[in-house]
């Protein structure tokens, strides 16, 4: 065959492969303000950076379906995000609505092979259906499709995954969002296992699809989802923002960035925003705003275990991550889903060697029947068990309330590098009107009640740790961005160039 009629062959295959699922369904997507396959990958990377890889893969199921399936319904390949390379598979929907069949998994599987030994960040944009049914079915369909990659969902954190769920989201959607790093989801949308057809199926009753796996359920209930947003654009600048944050991969450090003008000029409202009165509750997310580059906190799970704030951030220019106790929300009480998002978070930052600020104020855990079917305990000991196991340099900075065991787990004690205290610190064992009813059996109102409590309290000052060099120093608020800075710039000078060990690479994304 001569050349050129070959070549004329190969961009006949090219432009098929281009047209996706049609011209019909592309502009149904336009008409409803839904980004296409393509258009997403173009708002995810820089300008012409995309490289395809599989651009003719096509159903290997029959021949009659090879012709239905441009690409497979996944585009996979690589990409630049602020000149990094990353690693890319975008679902799209026109074709099969995106489900998984033979090709199309060897697609994805080599891309997330390629990233994990060069090196290099891994991002999935799901919206699909789940599994296709015709490829699937029969012992034959099994043998082909399930079982034959190892690594599909095997998590141990060479680098950095992250991951969105866009409209409809079932199956491998699903299970990339809950294998990645981070993880965002577009209001509107549902992320499930299948479908409400499916389950209504299998357990005899109507599913609606926002109580099957609406963006709400996500945010408050599972805390699958780490943020939320309401376009295609949004999830996708999401995404690039996280990763900004990470390293290329663990072997790495995070590159710093310029620091943000006016960062660090207001560290006397600090003393503004923290209220005089020990019972007077505040927000901490204005007092982080406060501490950290201006414009640099970029919160994950606000929504779910809120008397916890996690959230990636810069000082001085340089990644950290920060876990603070919020006693707007239940007095900074830890609940297990507070225990879970811290767990999640501390996982993150000690497998990529992002260095861990934590600022308490924490009257213990939640007690109670709810928290123990719930199964607090076990939270509360897996969350003692990751501080104990973070090795990236960790500063714990003591603000108001540090009481029991909680203590323990937000880094207190040895659980740091570096542990200063505040002056208005008050620690013990536990909240000292608490303590005041079990010590003296008496109770707010009760004569010589106060004077109890009064003894009690002047034991809780932070001067008697600071003097046994249990707490390394007490610190004016206002001091404590200097402070951390110096002391990160000391605990990140190790001899392996400031990586941790990376004890929890292999604990699991989601449970």
């Amino acid at each position: 065959m001569p050349h050129e009629d070959i070549l004329a062959e190969l961009d006949r295959r090219r432009a098929e492969a281009a047209a996706m699922g049609g011209e019909a369904k592309l502009a149904r997507r336009a008409e409803a303000g839904q980004l296409n396959a393509e258009q997403r990958v173009e708002a995810l990377v820089d300008a012409g950076s995309f490289f395809e890889v599989g651009l003719l893969g096509r159903s290997s199921f029959s021949p009659k379906e090879a012709a239905k399936t441009p690409r497979d319904g996944k585009i996979t390949g690589f990409g630049l995000i602020e000149g990094r390379d990353v690693g890319v598979v975008v679902n799209d929907f026109t074709t099969k609505g995106a489900s998984t069949g033979a090709t199309n998994s060897k697609k994805m599987g080599y891309i997330r092979k390629t990233c994990n030994e060069k090196g290099i960040p891994f991002v999935h944009v799901g919206e699909s259906t789940g599994a296709r049914l015709p490829d699937a079915m029969g012992s034959k369909g099994m043998g082909q499709m399930l079982g034959n990659d190892i690594t599909q969902f095997r998590r141990t954190r060479e680098v950095p995954w992250a991951a969105a769920a866009l409209d409809t989201a079932f199956g491998s959607s699903a299970w990339m969002c809950c294998c990645s790093d981070f993880a965002v989801m577009k209001k509107g949308s549902i992320m499930s296992v299948s479908s409400p057809r499916l389950v209504s199926m299998a357990i005899g009753e109507k599913v609606e699809l926002e109580e099957l796996g609406g963006w709400r359920i996500h945010a408050e209930q599972t805390g699958l989802i780490d943020q939320f947003v309401n376009t295609d654009e949004e999830a996708m600048a999401a995404i690039r923002r996280f990763l900004s944050y990470m390293p290329n991969n663990h072997k790495e450090l995070t590159a710093p960035a310029e620091v943000p003008e006016g960062s660090g000029a207001e560290q006397e409202r600090i003393l503004e925003l923290m209220p005089e009165q020990r019972t007077q509750v505040y927000n901490m997310k204005k007092i982080m705003e406060v501490i950290f580059d201006t414009g640099s906190l970029f919160e994950m799970k606000p929504r779910f275990g809120k008397s916890a704030v996690v959230a990636l951030a810069r000082l001085g220019g340089k990644a950290v991550g920060v876990i603070a106790n919020n006693p707007q929300v239940g007095g900074g009480a830890l609940s297990a889903e507070a225990c879970r998002k811290i767990v999640d978070f501390t996982v993150l930052c000690d497998s990529f060697n992002i260095p861990i600020v934590r600022l308490m104020d924490t009257p213990g855990f939640v007690v109670g029947t709810d928290a123990e079917k719930r199964g607090a305990p076990g939270h509360i000991m897996n969350f003692m068990n990751a501080t104990c196991l973070t090795t990236v340099p960790q500063v714990t900075v003591l603000c108001r309330k540090a009481y029991g065991r909680a203590y323990v787990a937000m880094g207190g004690g040895a659980h740091n590098d570096t542990m200063v205290a505040w002056p208005m610190a008050e620690i013990s064992f536990m909240d000292p009107v608490f303590a005041t009813s079990i010590v003296h059996n008496l109770t707010a109102g009760d004569e010589g009640f106060e004077d109890a409590l009064a003894e009690i309290q002047k034991d809780l000052e932070v001067w008697d740790m600071a003097e046994i060099f249990s707490a390394h120093d007490v610190i004016k608020p206002q001091e404590t961005r200097d402070y951390i800075i110096r002391a990160l710039e000391i605990h990140q000078r190790r001899l392996n160039g400031g990586l941790g060990q990376r004890l929890m690479h292999a604990w699991p994304t989601s449970y």
